[in-house]
Formats: C-alpha cells, structure tokens, sequence
C-alpha cells in the first residue's frame, strides 16, 4: 500500500497533497479540488513493478488525530510534505512508523530555484527517508516519477541495505551477500568464475552475461579493488563491491532481486516459505531423499572434502555449514554415522545423516536444504522438489513388496542388555572403541546402509529407553522390532518377553531376539521358558547370537537379516528359519557392497 499524506494541522494544509492524486489520476491540474480525494488503486498491469497500489489522502478538516494514527500503522510507505518536518520526527525512529518515507517537494511551478540544498540534510538525518522528489500538480511535473519511487522505495528499499553515514552495506545485508556467495561458488575455490558468474544471472535475472559484459564487470571491479578479482574470477570482496556499487548508484533493486530469489524477505531474514514448502504426507508414510537430492548432496560433499579423503574434517564440515544460522550437527552425529579412524564422518556416514534427519523430521531436511541453496542449484522450485514420499505401508504389506529405500528398527532391551554396543557395532565399532564415547556425546540412533538381493538399502536403529510403562507411539512405530536381552543375566530377558507380548504379539510388524554378549558364558533366564522355546511359540526367527566384543570390527550379517525381514515383513516363518533364505540375502550385500565401494573409488578418481 502507498499511502499518501500531509496535513494533520492548519498550518500544513494546502500544500497541494490532493492535487497530486487527483493529476496522477485525471492526468490534468483540477479546476475544483476536494478536502480529500477518495482512495484509488492502480492496477499492477500499469504499473512499472507490476503491484497494485493504493493511495490514500487525508484531511484535518475531515477526519480525526485518531484516524490518521490508524491510517499510520496500515501504510507501507508515506509521501510528506518537505515542509512539514514535525510530521517526519514523528514518523521516524518509532518502531510502529517504521516504513520508507518520500519527501515530496510540491507546487515548483511557483519558485525558480530547487530545494534540493535544504532538504538533504534532513534525509542525511533519517535513514527512513528514501528519496526527495520535486514536482508540480499544476504542470504535471514529476507527478508519474512520484509514484514510480513511491513503490520503488516499498519494494527495493535502501533502509534494509545501506548505511549512508558510513557508506557502506549494512551487516545483515553482507552476510546475506555473503552466504549467496558462498552457494554460489560451486567448486568452492573462494571466486565466482565466468561459468559461476553466468549460472548466478541466469538464475538471478532469467539471462546470460556475454564475454564482454562479464570482462568489463570485471575491470570495473578491478580498477576500483586490489583484490577483487583473482585467478580471473570475482572474490567475495569483489562480489560484495558490486553490490555496493549498485546501491550507491541507485540500483538496489538488482540487490533485492538477488536477495529474494536465493529466499531472503524485507527484513533481511531468509522467507519461512522458502524454508519450508508445502509438502503433504498422509497417515503411514515416510520420507527419502530422491535421487537428484542426493546428487546435490554429493556435490556438496565433493566441494568441501578439499583433500579427497572422503571425509569431512571438523574444518572441512564447518565450512560447509557456514551457510547455517547456526551449526546443526553436534558431537553426537559422529556417534549416529560411519567415520574414519580419525573420527570425522565419511562420504557414507553424510548421506546417512541427511538420509536421518529426512526420515525423522522432514522439515528441517527441507530447512537445512535450504540454507545450502538445493532449489537454485538443482534448479527445482522448492526443496520439496527433492523429497519422496513413499506410499502407505499397508499398501506395501497388500503388494508384499515395497519401493522404500529406509527402514527403521527400534530396539529394546532392559538396561545394561547391550543396546548401545548393537548400535555402536553397525557402525563397525567394536567394543573397545564404544569405551571412548563420552557420554554426553551418546546417539541413540545408528543408521547405515545394508544390501539386500543387490539393493542398498538403509537401516535406522533407534535404541528405546527401558521404561515399560511409558512406550510412545514413535517408540512402537518401525518396520521391525529387536529385542535385546544379555546371555549373561539370568533376568534380562523378561523384559523382551514383557515388552513382545504387551505391544507386538498381535502386530504385523516382525520382531527378532538378540542374544546379546554372546562372548560371555551363558546362564540360564528366569523366565517361565527358554528364549528359543518363547520365540518357537511366537512364530519368531531363533535367536540371533551377538557380541561386539572382538579385535576386528562386528560382524554385519545380523543387520543384513534385519533389513530382509523389514523388507519382506509376509515372509514365512518356515523361509525365515531357511538357511538358503538368509545366505541370498547375505552373499547379494557382500557383493553389492564390494561393488559400491569400488564404483565409488572409481567415481573418486575423476573428480
């Protein structure tokens, strides 16, 4: 909305405010000029911007002090008289009034000289100001121009962006620039080539640079910056002179453009829209990063990992999140994905957080998306463009197939049963490595990838805490149950026994019993029957012995048998009993994995 006013006491009034309406709109001087002039909308297809525009007057001699402070918190920008400056002092530095201001300097037709001198120190002293405008109602002079910058200063104001005391950006602007910039940078060598510098105006402005315009873009830079350009490419300093440059010139509006496309708002804060798109997921469905999502993180990965080690150095993650509010992983990630023996997280162990966070809570998959730029880059409309939804289980379980590519196990056991180290031991850690977790920096969840008949698939395990009588419905929700009972204690396995016959025995969902420490001398459980027995009564696979406690790294084949029956939860009990079963399922992830891994040094090589 334009608002547009003047008189709030005698003293101000006639100073022509109606008259300018009432020109713009007749486009001639008013023999009979009204009070006021009743409030008019120009249409957005006349108009320059394209937005539609609402002017309003007022009239002390009609309406109320109290009218026109109602008015005053509706408007989006104020034309005043530049005579009026008790008005200005009112308007500015009031947190209600705080909206870009024009000095408008009526009737020149009756002088010969400009005001301009006069005026300047006034918008040198409030920064609402945005511009001062000199026009006559009688001669149709800048009548036109007054309304162009009237939405010019709503839509692209200076404000926001520019300091004029110390004629520089202002900080929330740079860092704004600074983050574009760095999503920009797509190799991540610190400047803008022309390859760059041409994919950012063709996002940014629909357009390419020819050769030429991009070298005297340049050369501006470098006859006015040292270091400006380098390697023949644009620095981030010089990145950010541009754009000063353009301010200083006028030209904010190719400033705001480039900021409200890579998602910023007025305020200079990134748009809860842009953050998080509209994405619909019915009742019994899950969430994935799809392929092209994963080729953009990829990339990411690729342009951090500067010493192609294919892991991510507490440096190399920082600078990768530098594009972040703030910093989104903590220690405990390291503790939920692969590292390397240095304990930085490797290519593997990235996808398989962002393929967590994606499942567990999608709206920050699609926060953090994009802050790192995924719908420019990948050139998609919105970073729901790069999530899956998969279709309802029960669907699934009908077709007794499935096309997802994540599936979650959630493990229970009574305290000191070994869930932890059956986390720890999926992601190849053996006990004596698990001994040098801090427990501050303790995951809950380990999450990795397992092949199933020559399909990668994920696996997300989610340890319960031990409170029987408080199990929520995320704590029950998962597409199969482990239930992990230490050999060595004679009553750790009654909780599985309670936990199976209290929440899953009438379920679909299938469940497999752990024999935990399986290294250590076995004793007898108090329990009215033997684990084989109870699993033997339940329809349950045997169960399954396990120990992490081994100079190599755990065996991963008990992972392979979860991910089988997640995927197949119709299988028989006597198929799931079938050696042959669990050896296709078993010799297929070993091959397959074998395979990736050597795909993806060979992928790694012609980087």
């Amino acid at each position: 909305i334009c608002h547009l006013t003047v008189s709030i006491s005698p003293s101000a009034a006639k100073v022509g405010k109606t008259s300018l309406i009432m020109s713009l709109v007749s486009e001639e001087f008013p023999d009979v000029v009204p009070y006021r002039a009743e409030e008019i909308t120009i249409p957005a297809d006349v108009t320059p911007e394209r937005v539609p525009t609402h002017i309003v007057d007022y009239s002390e001699a009609e309406q109320t002090d109290e009218q026109l402070f109602q008015e005053i918190s509706k408007v989006s920008l104020w034309c005043i008289s530049s005579s009026y400056c008790l008005l200005i002092n009112l308007l500015c530095g009031v947190d209600i009034f705080r909206v870009p201001l024009i000095l408008v300097g009526n009737k020149s037709d009756l002088v010969e000289h400009s005001s301009m001198e006069t005026i300047l120190p006034i918008m040198n002293q409030y920064s609402e100001i945005e511009t001062c405008v000199e026009c006559s109602a009688k001669n149709l002079k800048n009548i036109s121009e007054l309304f162009y910058y009237a939405q010019k200063a709503v839509l692209h104001p200076t404000g926001p962006l520019y300091c004029p005391e110390k004629k520089d950006m202002k900080p929330l602007c740079v860092k704004a620039l600074t983050r574009i910039f760095k999503v920009s940078d797509l190799d991540n060598d610190g400047n803008l080539n022309d390859n760059e510098l041409n994919f950012f105006q063709r996002t940014c402005f629909n357009t390419p640079l020819e050769p030429q315009a991009l070298e005297d873009v340049k050369n501006v830079v470098r006859k006015n910056l040292i270091d400006g350009v380098c390697d023949n490419g644009l620095t981030l300093k010089g990145f950010l002179f541009l754009h000063t440059l353009f301010i200083q010139r006028g030209r904010h509006e190719t400033t705001w453009t480039v900021l409200r496309r890579f998602g910023y708002d007025d305020d200079l804060e990134l748009n809860q829209d842009y953050l998080f798109p509209p994405l619909k997921i019915p009742p019994d469905c899950t969430t994935e990063l799809n392929h092209n999502a994963y080729l953009f993180l990829q990339s990411v990965f690729d342009k951090h990992d500067k010493d192609r080690d294919c892991a991510l150095s507490p440096e190399e993650l920082k600078d990768l999140f530098d594009v972040f509010p703030y910093m989104p992983w903590g220690p405990d990630v390291n503790n939920t994905v692969c590292t390397n023996d240095q304990g930085w997280i490797t290519y593997q162990g990235y996808l398989s957080q962002w393929t967590l966070t994606t499942y567990l809570d999608v709206q920050r998959c699609l926060e953090y998306l994009g802050y790192l730029g995924y719908s420019i880059i990948a050139e998609q409309e919105s970073q729901a463009a790069g999530i899956t939804v998969t279709r309802d289980k029960k669907i699934d379980l009908q077709k007794k197939q499935t096309q997802r590519s994540v599936f979650r196990c959630n493990v229970f056991g009574d305290i000191g049963s070994g869930k932890s180290g059956f986390l720890q031991a999926f992601l190849g850690r053996n006990l004596v490595l698990q001994k040098t977790i801090k427990e501050e920096h303790r995951s809950y969840y380990a999450i990795n990838t397992t092949y199933v008949y020559g399909q990668e698939k994920y696996l997300l395990l989610h340890e319960v805490f031990p409170d029987f009588d408080y199990l929520s419905d995320a704590d029950l929700a998962c597409d199969i149950v482990c239930l992990v009972y230490d050999v060595s204690n004679p009553y750790s396995f009654e909780y599985c026994a309670k936990v199976f016959k209290q929440y899953f025995m009438d379920s679909k969902t299938p469940c497999m019993m752990i024999a935990a420490k399986s290294d250590l001398p076995e004793v007898k459980q108090m329990y009215g029957c033997s684990p084989l027995e109870f699993c033997r009564r339940h329809k349950m696979p045997p169960p399954q012995s396990f120990t992490c406690n081994a100079a190599a790294a755990p065996n991963k084949d008990i992972y392979t048998k979860l991910t089988t029956m997640a995927m197949y939860p119709h299988v028989s009990q006597a198929d799931l009993k079938s050696s042959t079963f669990w050896l296709r399922a078993s010799v297929g992830a070993t091959v397959f994995a074998v395979l990736g891994f050597a795909m993806y040094r060979v992928l790694l090589k012609t980087r």
